[in-house]
């Protein structure tokens, strides 16, 4: 077998629609694309939400719902992830280099889940009332930064 040998299945393939070769075609004189009108000229190409004109549906419908600008967001950390740490204490550069936080302008908060066994001092921006708990039960220390 060679290339030059291998025909497609018979029925995959549809042949091509000649449009414009005469009325007895059925797609002769203005080929199958009406009379006039942006659709009929050639190069036409309207984007799917382009609807001619009209006013389009997503400036039509009225905006709602509200964005709070001031909002902080806050990168999660979990206690589990500092259990893992064998550290006395654990501030920002430690919680960076281990990569628990990568984005060095959003600031970072403990959160509650996972167990601690042993003390640690954590500095971070914020806390959960729960991670704050955990790390004071077992003797650590709790460093807001603002």
């Amino acid at each position: 077998m060679r290339l030059g040998n291998i025909k497609a299945t018979p029925g995959s393939t549809k042949s091509k629609k000649r449009v414009g070769r005469g009325a007895g075609s059925g797609k002769g004189k203005t080929s199958g694309k009406g009379h006039k009108g942006q659709r009929s000229r050639s190069g036409f190409n309207a984007r799917a939400y382009h609807e001619g004109g009209q006013m389009p549906l997503q400036r039509r419908i009225p905006k709602r719902g509200f964005v709070n600008i001031f909002k902080v967001k806050y990168q999660p950390v979990n206690l589990s992830d500092l259990s893992e740490m064998d550290k006395g204490s654990i501030g920002l550069a430690d919680i960076y280099e281990a990569k628990l936080a990568r984005k060095t302008n959003e600031p970072v908060k403990i959160l509650g889940d996972g167990e601690l066994t042993k003390a640690i001092n954590v500095t971070a921006h914020a806390f959960s009332k729960t991670a704050k708990e955990k790390i004071e039960a077992v003797g650590g220390k709790v460093e807001v930064i603002k």
